[in-house]
This record gives C-alpha cells, sequence and structure tokens, in this order.
C-alpha cells in the first residue's frame, strides 16, 4: 500500500499491473436519480477519485452524466479517476457477461473500465428480470452456469482491453478459495461488507497474502441505529482525536489495509467522509478489540443485496 502520510490520498496497487485503487471510495447506491448525480458530483468535489457503481444499482446512467460533467469542468482527467461497475447475477452465462459489460460501459459513458465485480457467486436465472422469483416468492437460480464459468468469461474482457481489472464481491473465503486456484487472470479485488464489528480478518489475510484489494462496504454501519457511529468505543476515540464518528471508522479502514467504500448523499457529508486524518496506535488497538459481531447484509448467504430496495 502507499503509505502517503496524507491518508485521503492513500492508493492501493493493484495486481497484474492493473494500475492502483485510491482507497477512499464513493458508492453509488442511491435510489434517487436526482441526487444520483447531485451526490456524484458533489464527492467528485469533495476529492473523491474512486466510484464504485453496479448495473442492479439502476442509475449507472446517472453516475456516468455527474463523472462526464465533473470531468468537462477541467482539472480532473479521466486516468485520475477509478470507476468500477459489476455484473448481475442474472447474466452470468458466458455469452452473457461481453454484453452486460457493454451495457454498462454505454450506460457510463466511458470507453473502458478499471475494475468490473461479479456482484455476486450467485447465479439467478438469465433474462432481462434481475430478481427473478417463483409464484412462492423464491429466487430462481441457475444451477447450470459455474462461477469459474462466469470467471472465465470476464477474463475475456481483460484480455480485450476495455477492462483493466475484475475482481469479486459479496463473497466467502469458502467460495473464493478454489476460484483463486484455478483461474488464469487472478481476482485484482474483493468487495465485502467490512467494518469493526464484521472485520473480516481471514478473508482480509487472504488478500493481503495474494495481493488482492481488500474492499470494505457499509463502514459505518449503513446508518443502521444504534449502530457503530453511536458505538462508545468510536464516539470516545473520535471525541480524544477531533474528528467524527464516521472518520474514525473509515480511518481505521485505510490504515489497516483495506479501501472502503461511502455514500454521502450532500456535499457537507462528503466532504466530512473525504477529510479523515491518521489514528495512533492506541486508538485502533481499541477498535480492534471491540468484540460486537453484526452482519448487516444477509447478501453473501442469498446473492440478493439487502441494501437494494426490493420492486414492489
Amino acid at each position: 500500500m502507499n503509505d502517503s502520510s496524507d491518508l485521503r490520498l492513500t492508493r492501493i496497487p493493484l495486481n497484474h499491473g492493473a494500475g492502483n485503487m485510491p482507497a477512499l471510495g464513493f458508492g453509488t447506491l442511491i435510489p434517487d436519480p436526482a441526487v444520483t448525480i447531485t451526490a456524484t458530483r458533489d464527492a467528485l468535489e469533495a476529492g473523491f477519485r474512486h466510484f464504485d457503481c453496479a448495473e442492479r444499482y439502476g442509475n449507472e446512467r446517472e453516475v456516468g452524466r455527474a463523472l462526464q460533467a465533473g470531468l468537462a469542468v477541467g482539472g480532473v482527467a479521466r486516468e485520475d479517476i477509478f470507476v468500477t461497475t459489476k455484473l448481475w447475477n442474472s447474466n452470468h452465462r458466458p455469452e452473457r457477461v461481453e454484453p452486460a459489460f457493454e451495457a454498462s460501459l454505454e450506460r457510463l459513458g466511458l470507453n473502458y473500465l478499471d475494475l468490473y465485480l461479479i456482484h455476486t457467486p450467485f447465479a439467478f436465472q438469465p433474462g432481462d428480470e434481475q430478481d427473478p422469483r417463483d409464484q412462492n416468492g423464491n429466487v430462481l437460480y441457475d444451477h447450470d452456469v459455474t462461477l469459474l464459468d462466469t470467471w472465465k468469461a470476464m477474463e475475456s474482457l481483460v484480455d480485450h482491453g476495455k477492462c483493466r481489472a475484475i475482481g469479486l464481491s459479496d463473497i466467502t473465503l469458502d467460495t473464493i478459495t478454489p476460484l483463486y486456484k484455478s483461474a488464469r487472470i487472478k481476482p485484482a479485488v474483493v468487495q465485502v461488507e467490512a467494518h469493526p464489528y464484521l472485520p473480516e480478518t481471514e478473508l482480509l489475510e487472504f488478500c493481503k497474502e495474494r495481493g488482492i484489494v481488500f474492499l470494505a462496504f457499509a463502514p459505518l454501519g449503513h446508518g443502521m441505529k444504534p449502530g457503530l457511529l453511536e458505538d462508545r468505543v468510536i464516539s470516545a476515540i473520535a471525541a480524544r482525536v477531533g474528528k467524527t464518528p464516521a472518520q474514525v471508522l473509515l480511518a481505521w479502514a485505510v490504515q489497516r489495509g483495506t479501501a472502503v467504500l461511502t455514500t454521502p448523499r450532500s456535499a457537507d457529508r462528503a466532504r466530512e467522509n473525504f477529510d479523515i486524518s491518521r489514528l495512533p496506535q492506541d486508538a485502533l488497538d481499541e477498535i480492534n478489540r471491540i468484540q460486537i459481531r453484526q452482519r448487516l447484509n444477509a447478501v453473501v448467504n442469498t446473492g440478493v443485496p439487502g441494501f437494494i430496495p426490493q420492486a414492489t
């Protein structure tokens, strides 16, 4: 990891020569299209250079519009920003991977992606329905395609040059281990829920040993109350170092060697979340001793992302 004295500017190298990822990332899971545009623009202005998108979020076009407007203003080049999007579960069949990738690229208004992730390791019934269910409301899974089949199609995207790196999201250590062994192009990034209540220590060590970037989502507890932002240990450290609980949580994530995604929806919050500083070692140790264990999103068990509002 680039040990910059300014924690905000930390960048983490990607394997197989795919450049590096800004540790502080802006997550674009925002249901409202207008807010997506303003929040993405505000994040860019606050200093964020890493933007995490997904086909499933339904707002790639709005994110792309905001990024294009920001780049047009000047001072920020396409090479300065790192853009990720994700292959949704209904597109796991190998013949559906490249068309899904190209569609995302078109919606974002870009001619290449820095990173493309398999959104979850679960394959859903292929088709245009993103959340296929049977008459009883059960997810319709596709049992005729393996994760390795999908991964091989992802590798072809890198071969063709429009995607600089590929990786996995919402995955467990047990699932990634066999894929890693079989993959021709090794995963560059693994994106999972991680925070002091779910540190994912074993998976983090696996990633560090293999040069895989560990990218944490829900680092602030996704607004759950009472939660991380109200935690007495976090609050006490924040008061002691003159930072907000959110800034403490984000600094902890970066200092433990992970990249991190946060989704501020206002300009003030974007500036706050970007303005992190190094924590002293005793503060890091206190956070690491927190005993509470809580997973906020059950997506790793079902492939259904709990933070995305379900269509009614």
